[in-house]
């Protein structure tokens, strides 16, 4: 897998990556190093720059079994003009694109499959990347939330530059995003495009004229978009990306699919300060180490995010 531009360039044997701060769990550290996801090299990556890739997240029978699931859900959709099925606070959890139809289904979102599904459930509890998280915020973690970002081919689906973070404020910022390729991501099917090193500056204001539109100012993103980098790869490969990393990503202007399940996990210590944007009952599930009942804070300022009420993001994206 290679995200690159000229400055800042990933590659399986090139430098990685980690979270923010210091090797706070020194002695863990040790002791994962010895069976490591993530080298040295990698973790210090990441540090740099908020993400990581690695190859090999999957395995052939989990993609497969995840893309199965998917398929079946837009062969679903084609009986549904709108968005439809129902997650814990009352949002549909099956969001579909203006233009989707029942010739050309346009399913661009689940909310939280692994609810409704025992394949994502599973692989959300253990997968290797989740050994990879470990590496980056400690030995206890914690489930946060999940979902399924699609690009039907030639859709015009795209996500506007924003931060995770400025949806769901924690006692402190060590969260990741994983983003499971369940398809092989090109450069021109709408890979994920994120800015390096933006998750040590500001927290961007998503809100604009009193209105939260999930994203960041146009000033902001033209500003940032210059130094982007996309991230892409073979099926099964999976990007590790920090809370706060500035990211977007365009249209799918290929003739191939782009399916990416996205599972977060939080620092077990990390206490939300908002209500799930993306509900479940899994929600705070303690899926690698123990639970310690410990909070830990870190020094930040936001805007409070408002709690949606739409059926995902590209509706709170599309009043920027």
């Amino acid at each position: 897998m290679i995200s690159g531009n000229t400055d800042v360039s990933f590659r399986l044997d090139s430098p990685g990556s980690c979270t923010r701060g210091s090797l706070r769990h020194s002695r863990f550290y040790a002791v994962a190093m010895e069976s490591a996801v993530l080298t040295r090299d990698e973790i210090h990556f990441y540090r740099t720059n908020g993400y990581v890739c690695i190859e090999n997240a999957l395995t052939k029978d989990q993609v497969a079994a995840l893309a199965a699931g998917f398929a079946g859900w837009v062969e679903h959709s084609r009986q549904f003009s709108e968005s439809y099925g129902e997650t814990l606070d009352g949002r549909p959890r099956f969001d579909l694109a203006p233009d989707h139809c029942a010739e050309t289904p346009v399913l661009r979102r689940v909310t939280s499959p692994v609810e409704v599904s025992d394949a994502y459930l599973d692989v959300m509890r253990d997968n290797r990347a989740l050994d990879a998280v470990t590496q980056l915020i400690g030995p206890n973690v914690e489930f946060n939330n999940s979902k399924i970002n699609a690009k039907q081919p030639g859709s015009s689906t795209e996500v506007k530059y924003h931060q995770d973070f400025m949806f769901q404020p924690h006692t402190n910022e060590d969260l990741i995003a994983v983003l499971f390729f369940l398809n092989d991501v090109t450069l021109k099917n709408g890979p994920l495009n994120v800015v390096p090193g933006t998750h040590h500056g500001d927290l961007f204001d998503h809100w604009h004229d009193g209105v939260y539109t999930g994203a960041v100012s146009a000033e902001v993103a033209s500003s940032h978009a210059e130094h982007a980098v996309p991230v892409f790869g073979s099926a099964g490969s999976a990007c590790l990306m920090h809370t706060r990393l500035l990211h977007g990503s365009a249209p799918n202007n290929s003739d191939c699919q782009r399916t990416l399940f996205i599972s977060e996990y939080r620092a077990e210590d990390a206490k939300p300060l908002q209500v799930n944007h993306i509900p479940s009952r899994y929600d705070g599930e303690v899926v690698r180490g123990v639970r310690t009942n410990r909070v830990r804070c870190s020094s930040y300022e936001m805007e409070y995010p408002e709690v949606p009420t739409a059926a995902s993001f590209f509706s709170q994206q599309a009043k920027a």
